[in-house]
């Protein structure tokens, strides 16, 4: 069993940065490839980004180029850089852990945490 627990959300300033961590417990930790989600209200939850153990990352198109997913296995902690925000990327961010095939899919994973709200104000 893995529990995942985010941090780092906040209120920031459209064109600001954030930077989100995800904690996870276990040893197992490398063994997984780690993903971001997020969902705003009144829309449906959206990839953002994953990092496979091998460390290999992709994005959605809307976020490449202004956030960066690493990981850090010591520390069972992944996180995500978020640059040059938008309003539009106000939403609960949600952190995952899994076996993934495509790693895009939120229902490929088999852990997930509570999530973390960014809002960034115009």
């Amino acid at each position: 069993q893995v529990q995942l627990v985010e941090s780092g959300g906040g209120l920031v300033q459209a064109g600001g940065s954030l930077r989100l961590s995800c904690a996870a417990s276990g040893r197992t930790f490398s063994s997984y490839a780690m993903g971001w989600f997020r969902q705003a209200p009144g829309k449906e939850r959206e990839f953002v980004a994953a990092i496979r153990r091998s460390g290999a990352t992709f994005y959605a198109d809307s976020v490449r180029g202004r956030f960066t997913i690493s990981r850090d296995n010591a520390k069972n902690t992944v996180y995500l850089q978020l640059n040059s925000l938008k309003p539009e990327d106000t939403a609960v961010y949600f952190c995952t852990a899994g076996t993934v095939v495509t790693g895009r899919d939120y229902n490929e994973y088999d852990y997930r945490g509570q999530g973390t709200q960014v809002t960034v104000s115009s």
